[in-house]
Parts: structure tokens; sequence; C-alpha cells
């Protein structure tokens, strides 16, 4: 499934929705008129790992509000569309992404950060070690397998083929193939495809049965940062504050409990997280697992993480300056862990 220069050059267009597709989203499956809560919330999971929000639940710090999952997705851009059209009630994705949807008129507002890059918590760029790709230069022509098109990943390579001095043309004529993360590293290893994408336990799994190096990493691109963010409709969260405050607060909670627990305790509940689930889920590499990587304190989102990608876009013509106001985008209002931070200017 690769892109094409025409493709790449229409950015995220994965999330091109119509303002009468986002407009048209059902409202929260349970949802009590008036109370101001509903007590389930719709997702989707991710095979083989643990999200916050299911980390949350089963500390307990979702009180009586009840997860309900409704399948698994690889992909940030159709957890947020499957979000702004109604069908779950939070989504997750890459900031960039969260943008790009925010532009095409969704009614959705980011909530908490979720996921980011730290020294522990990082997606690298992988080849095989023989491999006579070194540059950024050396990946033109090359198939590089990443979980899904227009989101984190192809951003990070982006920015590392425009770092490496490649023309937008050049850069056209590098193609990011979708491959689901489970299937990454034998892809790579069967030289299907010439770099592979690889975070967190996959990454960690991948590097101890060695043979790989990595070209780069998006830690290195950009240093410590939140990347992605947790979105809610304008509509589920004038239907459900309490329910949102919950959730949102909750989850903050969860990032925080994972920072100061030890880790061979954090990896033990996850474990018995995805056992007690039943989905036929093979939990040997969560032992590889080391931080959700958010940044900031309890998952609070000071702007920056988002302002980035919405200069970014515009500069590359896939937004119009402008178009995208930062401080509608997204709100602390939701997270009771503490006050917002300093730099924060909290959408209402």
């Amino acid at each position: 499934m690769a892109t094409t220069a025409s493709t790449r050059r229409q950015f995220l267009s994965l999330l091109g929705l119509s303002a009468v597709a986002v407009g048209c989203g059902t409202a929260a499956t349970g949802a009590t008129p008036g109370k101001g809560r509903t007590k389930t919330i719709r997702y989707q999971g991710w095979a083989g790992q643990v999200t916050l929000p299911e980390l949350a639940e089963d500390l307990g710090y979702l009180e009586d509000v009840k997860l309900k999952w409704v399948g698994n997705t690889i992909s940030g851009p159709q957890d947020i569309q499957s979000a702004a059209t109604g069908q779950v009630d939070f989504g997750g994705a890459f900031n960039g992404a969260v943008v790009k949807l925010a532009a095409n008129n969704a009614p959705v507002k980011a909530v908490i950060s979720y996921y980011g890059s730290d020294k522990y918590a990082y997606n690298g760029f992988y080849v095989l070690k023989d491999s006579p790709i070194r540059s950024a230069r050396d990946l033109i022509g090359k198939e590089v397998g990443m979980n899904t098109l227009g989101a984190h990943s192809e951003a990070m390579l982006d920015i590392h083929l425009q770092r490496g001095g490649l023309s937008r043309a050049e850069i056209g004529k590098v193609e990011p193939l979708v491959v689901p993360p489970v299937n990454t590293e034998q892809t790579l290893r069967q030289k299907q495809i010439d770099v592979a994408v690889l975070g967190g336990v996959l990454r960690d799994k991948a590097l101890a049965t060695g043979g790989i190096r990595p070209l780069f990493t998006d830690f290195e691109l950009l240093g410590a940062f939140s990347a992605g963010t947790y979105v809610m409709t304008d509509r589920f969260l004038k239907q459900n504050p309490d329910t949102a405050r919950i959730f949102v607060t909750a989850v903050g909670r969860a990032v925080e409990w994972s920072r100061s627990t030890p880790h061979e305790e954090v990896i033990a509940r996850m474990t018995d997280i995805v056992k007690k689930r039943g989905r036929n889920e093979d939990t040997a590499p969560l032992k590889y697992w080391r931080s959700y990587g958010v940044a900031e304190k309890a998952g609070l989102i000071t702007g920056k993480e988002l302002q980035l990608w919405i200069d970014w876009l515009a500069e590359r013509g896939d937004i119009k300056k402008g178009q995208v106001a930062l401080s509608g985008l997204y709100t602390n209002d939701f997270n009771g862990n503490t006050k917002s931070p300093s730099t924060a200017k909290s959408g209402s």
C-alpha cells in the first residue's frame, strides 16, 4: 500500500473528513440526559498493549465509569476519525493528525497527552545491520514500513529527510508503506521493506534478537516531547462533563502511577490486564515496556506540542496559516490532577 509523490504532498490526507461527516456523530452510549455523565466510554485498543485508560480502569481510577472495548486499531488517524464521527467516545493520535482533523472542521478537542518520546519510549527507524543505507539520501527509492500513513512515523521520516537536505521531489521518491506493527520486524528481516519503524516493546524485542541497527529515532530528532493526545468531541464534553473529568483525571493519574511505580510491578500489572481481557494476545513482549513517554505531569497539555505541528503543516502547505487556532484546539479543564502549566492557554 505505497504512497505516491502526489499523496505525500497531501500529507495526512487520511483525515480528509467533511464537515457533514463529523457533524453527524452519534451521542455516547449510555448517556444520562441532564446528569452530566454516561457510565460507559467506548474505545479502540491496541493488540498486545495496555493503554493508559485500560491501566487507569484496572487501578480503579475510573470510579464507576466503565470502558467498552469495540475492537483494535493500528492507526491513530483512524482512531480519532472514529471519535469525531461518534463511533467511539475518545480516540488518540499523533498531534499533527489532531491538527489536521481540526483543520477539517471536526468538532473535537484534545484533552490529555497520552504518549511521547523520551530515552525509553521512542520510535526508531531500523535497517538490517548489513544494509547500505546510512544517510537520508540513501532512502531515495527505498520502502519504509510503518503502522499507518499520515501520522507520527511519516512526520518523523519527513523531518529526517528535510534535515538531510532532500528536495521535495526527492522526498516524494521515498515510499512509506503500511505494515501492521506485529509484522514489521519480520517484514524487515525478510527484506520485503528497507526500513522498519519500531517502537516500544516491539522495538526492544527486535533489538534483543539482534541483526538490526538504527538509522535515526524521533527522540534524536526532537528530544523529549509529548507526541499524541486523546480527543473527545465537543458534543461529548458538553453532554458528559463529569464523565470527561473522571476519564481525563484518571488517565493523568495512570501516567503518574506508571512513572512512580517500580518497573517490574508495572509490567506485572500490564501482563495481568492483558491476560484477564482474554483476547488471545502474547504477553511476552510486555517485559520490554519502559515508559509511555508523556513529557508533562499527568498528561497536561502546554500547547507547544500542538503549535509545533500547526506551524509545520502550514509551512508545508497542508493547512492554511491561521486555519487552526491553538486556543480552540485543546483544553486542560477536565484534568483534575493539578493546575495547568504556566505556559498553557487552555481552550474553552
